[in-house]
């Protein structure tokens, strides 16, 4: 069986992709959970290097084969899986999904770092407090929301494409960005995230990362550690 490495529920907006698309899609895995963490000593770090040269989640393991990198991930899975169609089926849509994943995969750094995934927390004021001191994080919040805007007039919906795809799973993250830090968007993006939100597959995702009850410190630097 296929094995995903993966780390918190609540924090690890990377694990949540590929774990996503595979619950979705039907797909048996093997889910193990590390507790993140950066030190080179940590039962993460050495678990995840023992397997593959990034030592970082997520990680896919096939019949002793490794594949890391969340759109490595979906690659693969993608073409193992071919009956599932994972991306769409039309080629200029699939391209487009592709290219939409590519940008979010290598850009939305300002967002990305602002906002970090936290799916236990509300936290609106810091929302507003940071798009008012970082421009770039604003910036990003308008390209996802024209981005999403675009490709749902485009397929028609209900997802981004039509039917899930990669592309839904690749942006649940951004999804609960959103929510947690009430980030403005459009009632058509608005209206896409409460669908994504309420995903069975996400649903599963978001009680067991509510049951955690972890706190990483490097992951809260707006707020102290609770009491």
């Amino acid at each position: 069986m296929l094995q995903l490495y993966i780390g918190n529920k609540n924090y690890s907006s990377w694990s949540l992709r590929p774990w996503l698309l595979m619950k979705h899609a039907g797909i048996g895995f093997e889910e193990r959970l590390l507790r993140l963490s950066w030190d080179d000593e940590s039962p993460f770090k050495k678990t995840l290097m023992s397997l593959a040269p990034s030592g970082r989640v997520p990680l896919l393991v096939d019949d002793g084969f490794a594949i890391w990198d969340s759109l490595a991930i979906a690659e693969y899975l993608a073409e193992r899986f071919a009956e599932k169609h994972l991306w769409p089926v039309d080629a200029k849509a699939r391209a487009r999904a592709r290219s939409l994943c590519a940008e979010m995969h290598a850009g939305f750094a300002e967002l990305r770092n602002t906002f970090g995934m936290n799916i236990e927390a509300h936290l609106p004021e810091v929302g507003e407090r940071m798009l008012r001191e970082n421009a770039g994080a604003a910036r990003d919040v308008k390209r996802i929301d024209a981005m999403w805007n675009e490709a749902l007039a485009a397929s028609g919906g209900p997802f981004l494409f039509g039917e899930f795809s990669v592309a839904d799973a690749y942006f649940a993250p951004v999804c609960t960005r959103i929510r947690t830090f009430a980030l403005p968007v459009g009632a058509e993006a608005g209206a896409y995230v409460k669908r994504i939100l309420t995903l069975p597959a996400f649903r599963e995702w978001e009680t067991a990362a509510l049951a955690e009850h972890d706190f990483l410190i490097e992951d809260e630097p707006y707020r102290p550690r609770p009491t």
